[in-house]
C-alpha cells in the first residue's frame, strides 16, 4: 500500500516545463570512433563531411553552424572536455590556410591579455586536419542578426540594446587598446552567450484570436567573434574593409582607414537592434551615400576634397553628390527617399532614453573619423549611466 501511495503522489507532482532553448546537448557517446574515410574537398575547397563523422578521434560533429568564404563552422562534442564546441573549418586553400594561421594568433592575442571581461570569443585549441586549418572555440548562442530574423525583425527593447551595446564597446575597447581593428563588425558576429530565451506576449496581434509572441533572451551576455579580417594598426593595408551595410564613408571615399572605421560600424549596429532593420540596406557607393546625406546631413566639404579619383564620379560641380541624377534606377531613388533623419528613426521604435541614445549614435556615426567618438569615449556617454 505504501507503494502504490508513492507513485500516487509522485503522478500529482506538477511535471518542469521544458526550458525553451535554441539547441538541446547531445547524448553523450561512450566510445570514441574513428576518424571517417578519406573524402575530397568540394570544388572551392570546403571540407566535406556526414553528421556523426568526428574530426579526428576526439572531436564528433553534429551539425553545421554556419558558412561563409572562410570555410565553414561546425557543432561539435568534444570527446574529451565532454563539452559542445564550435570549430571552424578553413577551406584547404593557401590564401585562406594563411589568413586563418594569421587569425589564430590574433585569438591568442586576445586571449593572453584578456583579464576576464573582453567580451571576445576564447580560442580552446587548434589543429590542421587533412589540410584544413580548424579553430575550436567555446560553444555560444546564435548571433544577434539570428535573433532578429527569429523575431522577424522586430526590434530590441532599448534596455537590452544598452546592454548589448556596452559590452560591445568594451570588447571593441578592448581590442583598440591592444592596437587591433576588427573591420568586420555586423550583427552576424555578435553571438549571445546563452541559446537560452522567454518567449513573451506582443502587443501587436495578427488578427483578432491570434497573438504575436516574441523571443527575448534570458541573458543579454554578448561575445564578439570572427577575428578573420582583423588587423594590427600598422598593418591596415586593405583598402576596402567592413561588410557593405556597415562600412565608413572614410572607406567608400578613399581617404583611408583606422579605429573609428569600427565605431561607425557600432553606431549602424545599435540602429538596427533598435529599428530591427539595417539602416543602410544598398549594394552600392553612391546609393549608400545618398543614404547617408538622408539619415545624417551633407557630407563634409574637406572629406569629398580629399577623395580618391575612383570616388570622384560619385560628385559633380566638385562637393555636391551626383544624386539623384546618378541613380542606377528608380527604385534606388524611392530607397534612399524613403529614410528618414536619424532622430525620426530612433524615435519611432524607442520612448524611453530616445534622447541620449540619438545623441550616442550622432557621435558613433560623425562622417569625419577624427571627430567620432572613441570606444572609451563613447562607454561614458549619459545613456550607459544608467
Amino acid at each position: 500500500m505504501a507503494t502504490v501511495a508513492i507513485v500516487a503522489e509522485v503522478q500529482k507532482r506538477p511535471r518542469k516545463r521544458p526550458r525553451l532553448a535554441w539547441d538541446v546537448a547531445p547524448i553523450e557517446p561512450e566510445a570514441r570512433p574513428p576518424s571517417p574515410p578519406w573524402r575530397g574537398d568540394d570544388k572551392d575547397g570546403h571540407y566535406l563531411f556526414d553528421i556523426g563523422d568526428n574530426l579526428t578521434p576526439r572531436y564528433k560533429i553534429l551539425s553545421k553552424m554556419g558558412e561563409g568564404t572562410f570555410g565553414r563552422v561546425l557543432e561539435c562534442y568534444d570527446l574529451e572536455t565532454r563539452a559542445l564546441v564550435a570549430i571552424k573549418v578553413i577551406r584547404s586553400t593557401k590564401k585562406y590556410r594563411e589568413a586563418a594561421l594569421i587569425e589564430i594568433d590574433i585569438l591568442h592575442h586576445l586571449a593572453r591579455n584578456d583579464a576576464g571581461g573582453s567580451h571576445c570569443v576564447q580560442i580552446q585549441n587548434w589543429f590542421d586536419y587533412r589540410n584544413h586549418i580548424c579553430i575550436v572555440c567555446e560553444r555560444l548562442g546564435p548571433s544577434l542578426f539570428d535573433f532578429l530574423k527569429r523575431n522577424k525583425y522586430r526590434p530590441f527593447p532599448v534596455d537590452l540594446v544598452r546592454e548589448f551595446g556596452r559590452q560591445l564597446l568594451e570588447s571593441v575597447a578592448y581590442m583598440h587598446d591592444l592596437r587591433l581593428i576588427h573591420t568586420d563588425l555586423k550583427p552576424e558576429n555578435i553571438l549571445l552567450v546563452s541559446s537560452e530565451y522567454v518567449k513573451l506576449p506582443d502587443h501587436r496581434r495578427s488578427s483578432q484570436d491570434e497573438m504575436y509572441f516574441r523571443c527575448l533572451p534570458k541573458s543579454s551576455s554578448i561575445k564578439l567573434i570572427d577575428f578573420g579580417s582583423t588587423v594590427f594598426e600598422s598593418l591596415n593595408n586593405s583598402s576596402v574593409v567592413s561588410t557593405r551595410h556597415y562600412r565608413a564613408p572614410e572607406v567608400i571615399l578613399g581617404l583611408g582607414w583606422t579605429f573609428p572605421c569600427d565605431i561607425w560600424s557600432i553606431g549602424c549596429i545599435l540602429t538596427e537592434l533598435c529599428s530591427g532593420e539595417a539602416l543602410f540596406q544598398t549594394h552600392e557607393n553612391l546609393e549608400h551615400l545618398a543614404m547617408m546625406e538622408r539619415v545624417l546631413g551633407p557630407l563634409p566639404e574637406h572629406m569629398i576634397r580629399k577623395a580618391d579619383r575612383c570616388a570622384e564620379k560619385y560628385f559633380r560641380r566638385g562637393t555636391h553628390l551626383n544624386w539623384p541624377e546618378g541613380a542606377g534606377s528608380r527604385e534606388s531613388i524611392r530607397a534612399v527617399r524613403k529614410l528618414d533623419r536619424l532622430k525620426s528613426i530612433i524615435s519611432s521604435h524607442v520612448h524611453s532614453s530616445s534622447a541620449t541614445l540619438v545623441d550616442l549614435l550622432y557621435g558613433l556615426l560623425k562622417f569625419d573619423p577624427t571627430q567620432r567618438l572613441t570606444a572609451r569615449e563613447a562607454l561614458n556617454h549619459p545613456f550607459f549611466s544608467r
